[in-house]
C-alpha cells in the first residue's frame, strides 16, 4: 500500500508518497530535509545562505557545497538554453512587485510602484566567478540571484533519493515537480493529472509515469496585479518583463527532475518558434504545451504518456 503525507514548504504544496515498511519514518525523514533546505537557499529569509550570497555582491563568498552544486548546474543551463534559464533575473522580479514570497503577496498584494525596465544595469549570468579549490563564489556587482526552479528541483531530488534509503518506492512532489523512484508493487504506472492552467481544479488529461520525473510550469499559478497590469513570475531574462509567450503551461518528462523543471520553464519562456534553437540538443526531450483553448500539443511522442483517468494520481 502507497502511503503519503502532505504539507506546505518552499510557499507550495508537498506531497510524499511511499511504499514498504520504512515508509513513515523515511517520509518524516525527507519531510525534516525540505524544510531545512527551505532555511537554508530561500530568498526570502534575510538569515538564508542565498541571502548572505546576494549581499555579498562584488566579494568573494566561501559556500556550501550544495549551494555550488545548485549554481554550478544553473551554470550549465544557462549556457545550455542561450540564457532563456537565468537565475540572475532577481532584479527584475522585484521591479514587477516579486519582492516578497507569493504567501505574502496574495495576503497583502504589491507595493512596488510599475517602472520601465533598463536592461543595461544587470549583469550578465556568465560573470559570476567560481573558484572550486577554496568553495567560494563572487557575484559581479548589481547582480542578485533567484534559484527558485532550479532549487525546488535539486531539493525534491535530494528528498526523493533520501526517502529512497527507507524504501524501494517513493514519489516526491513539489509546486509542479515530481519525481518518481522505482513502480508501485502492484506493476502500474505512476499516474499524474495534468492541470487545465485556466481553471485548476479541472484536468485536461492523466499522463502515465514508470518511473522519472514530470515538471509543469505555467504563466498562470504565480500571478498578482502591480497597477493596471498582470504580472506572473516567469521573467523573459531578454526583456526583464514577464514573459509574453504562446502557451499557458508546459510539462517535461524527462529522468531527470532538474533537468525537468529547467525546460518546462525554458521552453514555456521561449515559445513555439525559438523551440527548434532551444531544443536542439534535446531532441529526445518528451514536453507537453497548453495553449489559450486548453489545447494540447508537444513532442513527437508525448501521446505516448497519456491515457484514460484511472486512480492514485499526483
Amino acid at each position: 500500500m502507497i502511503r503519503s503525507i502532505e504539507f506546505r514548504a518552499m510557499n507550495t504544496s508537498v506531497m510524499l508518497a511511499a511504499e514498504g515498511e520504512g515508509a513513515i519514518p523515511g517520509m518524516y525523514a525527507a519531510k525534516a530535509f525540505i524544510d531545512e533546505c527551505e532555511q537554508r537557499f530561500s530568498r526570502f529569509l534575510p538569515a538564508s545562505e542565498l541571502s548572505d550570497l546576494n549581499r555579498s555582491t562584488g566579494d568573494w563568498l566561501q559556500i556550501s557545497e550544495d549551494l555550488m552544486d545548485m549554481l554550478q548546474l544553473s551554470m550549465k543551463y544557462y549556457a545550455e538554453t542561450n540564457g532563456i534559464f537565468d537565475p540572475s533575473i532577481l532584479s527584475d522580479l522585484k521591479q514587477i512587485g516579486y519582492d516578497r514570497s507569493m504567501d505574502e503577496i496574495r495576503a497583502h498584494g504589491v507595493n512596488v510602484p510599475e517602472r520601465v525596465p533598463n536592461r543595461t544595469s544587470r549583469p550578465a549570468f556568465h560573470e559570476l566567478s567560481f573558484d572550486l579549490a577554496t568553495s567560494r563564489v563572487r557575484l559581479p556587482r548589481g547582480m542578485e540571484i533567484d534559484l527558485g526552479g532550479i532549487a525546488k528541483g535539486w531539493i525534491v531530488q535530494k528528498a526523493a533519493q533520501l526517502l529512497h534509503q527507507y524504501v524501494e518506492v517513493c514519489g516526491v512532489s513539489a509546486g509542479g515537480d515530481i519525481l518518481f523512484i522505482g513502480r508501485p508493487l502492484d506493476g502500474t504506472d505512476w499516474d499524474v493529472y495534468l492541470e487545465d492552467p485556466r481553471s485548476p481544479t479541472e484536468m485536461l488529461t492523466q499522463l502515465h509515469v514508470p518511473s522519472g520525473a514530470v515538471a509543469t510550469s505555467s504563466i498562470m499559478k504565480r500571478t498578482w496585479s502591480q497597477g493596471e497590469k498582470i504580472r506572473h513570475h516567469l521573467i523573459d531574462p531578454r526583456m526583464g518583463e514577464p514573459a509574453k509567450t504562446d502557451w499557458l503551461s508546459v510539462t517535461v518528462i524527462s529522468p531527470s527532475v532538474i533537468e525537468a523543471e529547467v525546460y518546462a520553464k525554458a521552453i514555456l519562456i521561449a515559445g513555439e518558434k525559438e523551440l527548434p534553437n532551444l531544443l536542439k540538443r534535446k531532441q529526445d526531450l518528451t514536453f507537453i504545451a497548453v495553449d489559450s483553448d486548453g489545447d494540447l500539443s508537444g513532442s513527437s511522442n508525448y501521446k505516448e504518456y497519456m491515457y484514460e483517468f484511472t486512480s492514485n494520481a499526483f
